[in-house]
């Protein structure tokens, strides 16, 4: 990479004036030559952009997916009802009593009371059921209270409300699909700590596509680098041009991966809000947060600074 030719480094004599011009100076030329470099070898600085953009947005895909897997887990908790059998012979009054003390409860969303009366009109309703209830002299189905969990409720204060109520006086049964929220729970830790780890390897794997990118650039001018070095030139001084080559690999990687999220979560649309209909409109689309799309291209700025940064210093130090 060219040196500027009006400055090849500080001066200690220099008054600190003049020594801090010539840093900034010499910032904003090698940021410039840096990028006018990236420009012209447009097809190998846009391959090594699209390798780290694809490295870095996918976490970014597998975030968006356990996001919208945690609401797909949702709208199907608002589906699944805790059935509270009440005993044989227990009273309208006494089951009224109960639903209400149940609603009271902060996890419980909403209680609804199902009286023998309306269960057996459901079971009317069913294929097969009709010729049978015929022959009953008696409705022999007890009072129902349907309990609804809210929906932000874990896994751990469901089972909790469910060991209550079936300690309750006049509960005979309690039928509860805790097993799905579980496994559900389970499944997202797995996913979280599975996303972190494929986050920190393509991190290195795009902090290494940057030093090699870096490495392989220094090596074709070590002739050049030779001669700043003899002349006096510092190491930050010689390494400068390097550095912000990393940012502009790292700003526009990041850049690419917060795009290609963005076309990922606009492609997921579509099929969600049909999903969505089937659950009654409750399932709604988790897209990324903006300030992740924004922090992206920063945080790949920094990475790809601190490749060229690690892979610039141990060069200089085998050219010294």
């Amino acid at each position: 990479m060219n040196t500027s030719p009006e400055y090849h480094g500080p001066s200690a004599q220099a008054p600190r004036p003049q020594r801090f011009a010539s840093w900034q100076e010499h910032h904003g030329w090698s940021a410039a030559a840096s990028l006018r470099r990236l420009a012209a070898r447009p097809l190998g600085s846009l391959l090594t952009i699209a390798v780290m953009g694809l490295a870095l947005a996918l976490p970014l895909a597998f975030y968006l997916l356990l996001g919208n897997v945690q609401k797909l887990g949702d709208a199907m908790g608002q589906s699944q009802a805790i059935s509270v059998f009440m005993q044989t012979g227990q009273s309208g009054q006494a089951t009224q009593l109960l639903a209400t003390q149940l609603g009271n409860r902060p996890e419980v969303a909403s209680v609804a009371v199902k009286s023998p009366q309306q269960g057996m009109e459901e079971l009317a309703k069913m294929q097969g059921f009709s010729g049978a209830l015929e022959l009953l002299d008696d409705n022999p189905l007890p009072y129902v209270v349907q309990l609804q969990p809210r929906t932000d409720a874990n896994a751990a204060a469901v089972e909790s409300l469910v060991a209550d109520v079936r300690a309750m006086r006049g509960v005979e049964l309690v039928q509860d699909s805790d097993s799905w929220r579980k496994r559900l729970e389970a499944l997202l830790g797995v996913g979280n700590r599975v996303v972190l780890m494929l986050a920190l390897m393509l991190a290195a794997a795009a902090l290494l596509v940057v030093g090699n990118t870096v490495r392989v650039d220094i090596a074709s001018r070590s002739e050049e680098i030779g001669v700043l070095l003899l002349v006096g030139a510092s190491d930050a001084f010689v390494r400068r041009p390097y550095l912000y080559a990393g940012i502009w690999y790292g700003l526009f990687s990041g850049i690419f991966a917060a795009a290609l999220a963005v076309v990922i979560e606009l492609g997921l649309a579509a099929p969600v809000a049909q999903l969505s209909q089937t659950y009654d409109g409750k399932l709604q689309v988790a897209g990324l947060p903006t300030w992740l799309l924004l922090a992206v291209p920063l945080a790949a700025a920094a990475l790809g600074w601190l490749g060229a940064r690690l892979v610039s210093a141990w060069q200089l130090r085998k050219a010294a």
